[in-house]
């Protein structure tokens, strides 16, 4: 009866949980971290483990890792959680090391979401650490180097965890199916497209692949002693726009450049449909505001420059208020770049200065333009024969402001459109000034 009851408590639990792996061999993803030869697969064999930071999504395990660890190591561990303990549990948790550490033992202390942890918990974990009382080993969500104290960090070693790649999730999900701790018991028939979908719609997040997948299965068709798994069936489990749009894969980037080259071309209709299919899929309008706004200066620039300002204004204004209000301020900013005048003069500029940049680094600044607010400075001829723009009548000089292997270069070429029509007559005009002044010399 004892047996059956162990069972049926093992059966009650998720199916996320009834799978968590109890080795490397059956972890999914990180192969940057623990295929064979790599660092952290080494650490862990060899029970050399120091402390450690795992920063990564939700799903990819974070916490499962860790538990691998404490099931390999010869050293006490203690799984702590920054939710539900404050400083008095960590001041008892570190006296026990402290003693452990006196006769000979090892502790390992696992921090889940360490980040919620304020600057005076973290503090608490430091002269433990300092001293080898514990091996702290944290886990977040949020970027260790903003979430992290400084002193603390600098102690632990960060392993950047990854979203787990569709074929992973995929592999996965095979597994569940076939393992007698999942469904491995049962007749299931599920289409490998599907499978795909459910990969597809977790969006890196292992947890929430077999959530679905046993969601999925829970509301099959059941025919016999089978249970069938039919793509209506996965419709009515998840939302349908959400398996329409994977944030993060290829159909991601295919509607941005779809919105993109829409404004591009001048078409708003189009631009407006992409904007609408994003949208409605649940895409962050951040990430939209921010592609319109590197669109401002990439593909209109100084033809019109209030189109920077605009898209400024929609990002400002999404911030604000939001979804679904904030789709009318992006449907302004998609419209205005649509039908602004275009100019890749800027992106143009940049680019072909960079090249420069990176294969001529050693240019030095010339002298006549560097800064000389000391007297050895100024001894160095730094600043030396400087002219300043503003006492020049014309409000130019010809002074030469390139490196000497670059004089002559031109990077920004204006186009005719728009505002930068009368730029290009300002910039032709300036050039045939200097080059007078040049001659005359």
């Amino acid at each position: 009866m004892e047996q059956q009851s162990m069972f049926m408590k093992q059966a009650d639990l998720p199916l996320a949980a009834r799978l968590r792996p109890r080795n490397l061999e059956e972890f999914a993803g990180q192969k940057h971290l623990l295929g064979e030869g790599k660092v952290l697969r080494r650490l862990i064999e060899s029970d050399q483990i120091g402390s450690m930071i795992f920063w990564g999504p939700p799903g990819v395990g974070k916490t499962t890792l860790a538990r691998i660890i404490a099931n390999r190591t010869k050293a006490n561990f203690i799984d702590f959680s920054a939710v539900t303990s404050g400083i008095k549990e960590i001041k008892q948790v570190m006296e026990q090391a402290e003693k452990n550490r006196i006769y000979g033992e090892k502790t390992i202390l696992f921090v889940d979401e360490i980040h919620r942890f304020n600057k005076a918990q973290q503090d608490a974990f430091l002269p433990y650490v300092e001293r080898g009382s514990i091996i702290l080993i944290g886990a977040t969500t949020e970027n260790p180097s903003f979430e992290v104290n400084g002193a603390l960090l600098s102690r632990c070693k960060v392993f950047v965890l990854q979203a787990l790649k569709t074929e992973e999730l995929v592999g996965l999900l095979r597994h569940a199916l076939q393992d007698e701790r999942g469904f491995g018991r049962q007749k299931i028939e599920i289409a490998d497209d599907i499978l795909e979908t459910i990969a597809v719609f977790a969006n890196g997040d292992a947890r929430s692949a077999l959530s679905t997948l046993e969601m999925a299965v829970l509301n099959g068709e059941a025919e016999g002693d089978r249970t069938i798994v039919t793509r209506e069936t996965i419709e009515q489990c998840t939302s349908k726009k959400s398996l329409l749009y994977d944030k993060t894969g290829e159909e991601h980037y295919n509607l941005i450049s779809a919105l993109h080259k829409s404004m591009r071309n001048s078409d708003p209709d189009a631009a407006v449909y992409w904007l609408a299919r994003m949208l409605e899929a649940g895409e962050d309008p951040l990430y939209i505001a921010r592609r319109v706004t590197r669109f401002a200066s990439e593909d209109v620039g100084l033809a019109d420059p209030r189109a920077l300002e605009i898209a400024v204004a929609a990002y400002q204004a999404c911030h604000l208020i939001g979804m679904p209000e904030c789709s009318v301020h992006l449907t302004e900013a998609v419209v205005y770049m649509s039908m602004a005048p275009k100019s890749n003069a800027l992106y143009t500029a940049y680019e072909s200065a960079k090249r420069d940049a990176l294969t001529m680094l050693a240019e030095p600044v010339p002298l006549v333009i560097r800064n000389a607010p000391t007297k050895l400075m100024k001894d160095l001829e730094y600043g030396k024969g400087y002219q300043y723009a503003h006492d020049a009548r014309e409000k130019l000089t010809d002074m030469q402001c390139l490196p000497d292997s670059l004089e002559g270069k031109e990077y920004y070429r204006p186009t005719e459109e728009g505002v930068e029509g009368k730029i290009k007559s300002r910039l032709t005009e300036i050039k045939r000034w200097k080059a007078e002044q040049k001659k005359n010399k």
